[in-house]
């Protein structure tokens, strides 16, 4: 099974919670996170293992997150951005654009190394720029995500 269907899976991603996924408030919130984890990782030497609670709390809202708004229909650019993610997950992207996701994954990913760089050692430098990095590939997923949606919609209609 494929990494990005585990992760859909263990979030229980039916089609309603699709639907619930691509609120805008839901896909804001879990950008909201991002900085919130942080904190919580780097209060360790405010706080101690107490810090721990704060990634639990970020933890368990980004699991709940996707299933606490309401559905919406892909009328806003979050939306068809998320309605586009499943149609990526459902195996229903063209090649071109599984080219594009994978790159944009990777340097997701080496913002996620950097985040991690600066969390371990406590340097704010690649805690900003892995930040910055992560952030701006996962906005550029979510416009690729609804191009995706809307091409699709044209060519099913």
């Amino acid at each position: 099974m494929k990494p990005k269907n585990v992760v859909a899976g263990a979030h229980g991603m039916t089609g309603q919670a699709w639907k619930k996924h691509a609120n805008p408030w839901s896909v804001w919130t879990r950008f909201a996170a991002i900085p919130a984890f942080e904190l919580a990782v780097w209060s360790r030497e405010w706080i101690g293992w107490w810090s721990l609670a704060g990634v639990a709390l970020v933890a368990a809202w980004l699991w709940l997150n996707v299933h606490l708004f309401s559905p919406v229909e892909p009328t806003n650019w979050a939306a068809r951005g998320i309605y586009g993610e499943q149609l990526h997950v459902e195996g229903k992207a063209p090649a071109a654009h599984r080219v594009v996701l994978r790159l944009l994954i990777v340097a997701g990913l080496i913002g996620f190394a950097l985040i991690a760089l600066g969390l371990i050692a406590l340097e704010i430098w690649p805690l900003v720029l892995g930040t910055t990095l992560t952030v701006l590939a996962q906005l550029w997923r979510i416009d690729r995500y609804g191009l995706l949606y809307e091409q699709h919609q044209s060519q099913t209609m």
